[in-house]
């Protein structure tokens, strides 16, 4: 009796000995992961400050060009009316020219007085002399008219470049242009890196799609952003079946924005 006693007794023990020993690395598995966590939230807290310094800047640069519209703009205003002036002085001038002519005409069948005749020929010369600088003037005016428009053109179409850059990022969509691939592939923690970030059009919090063969395999959720990279987490329930995510799939904005279920 006493030595079932003792078996019992040793069986208890190695049981004992054995929960612990699992229960000493599951503690240790769980700190490792816990630690991995808080190493993720520190990047994307650092990552998110680098995308709110852009978002700033883009905005500023935006309000630089609206300004310069602006000044352009007066600019452009003050030369056409310099213009317009310019062109009703000549066709004043014009004018003169015609009536002096045709009173030198008149003056010529009436007498023969060569000094009134020298007279006004001379001013006939000044007043066409006129007329040539006024049109000088005018060439030049237009083609002042010409370069501020084409420089008000270039800045509108910076600003509005600017304005859809400035209006995706507040609808938390990446950029249309973005065409990136998948640069590794986490599958035991359902997350890939991507081969673009900010510089490349990736927005934090957006959503991709995975494309292979013109088709959509899966779909991506943005987690986290830096200048030449990006993490995403793989959408549940997204990736097609019999499908597995490769390095090299091609990658780019989604035409619709995950839901709130596929997001948890």
């Amino acid at each position: 009796m006493a030595n079932v006693f003792g078996i019992l007794t040793a069986i208890v023990l190695a049981l004992s000995i054995f929960v612990a020993f699992k229960n000493k690395a599951a503690y240790e598995e769980r700190i490792t992961e816990t630690a991995l966590q808080k190493n993720n939230l520190k990047k994307s807290e650092e990552r998110l400050s680098i995308a709110q310094n852009g978002f700033n800047a883009a905005v500023e640069a935006k309000a630089a060009v609206d300004g310069e519209i602006a000044k352009l703009t007066e600019e452009s205003a003050a030369v056409r009316k310099s213009n317009n002036d310019l062109k009703l002085e000549n066709e004043s001038k014009t004018l003169k020219v015609a009536a002096n002519k045709e009173k030198l005409d008149d003056i010529r069948d009436k007498t023969a007085r060569i000094g009134n005749i020298e007279e006004l020929a001379t001013k006939m010369r000044d007043l066409g002399t006129e007329r040539e600088e006024l049109g000088q003037s005018i060439t030049e005016n237009e083609s002042k008219l010409a370069n501020l428009t084409a420089e008000i053109n270039q800045a509108d179409n910076q600003a509005t470049a600017l304005r859809t850059k400035l209006d995706t990022f507040a609808s938390g969509q990446s950029l249309p242009t973005l065409n990136t691939r998948i640069r590794s592939i986490y599958p035991t923690w359902g997350f890939v890196t991507l081969a673009a970030g900010n510089n490349g059009g990736v927005v934090a919090n957006s959503t991709l799609d995975v494309v292979r063969d013109g088709q959509t395999i899966a779909k991506l959720l943005v987690t986290a952003v830096e200048s030449t990279t990006a993490s995403a987490s793989v959408v549940p329930d997204s990736i097609a079946a019999d499908t597995t995510l490769m390095v090299g799939d091609r990658v780019i904005p989604s035409a619709a924005p995950a839901t709130k279920g596929d997001r948890n």
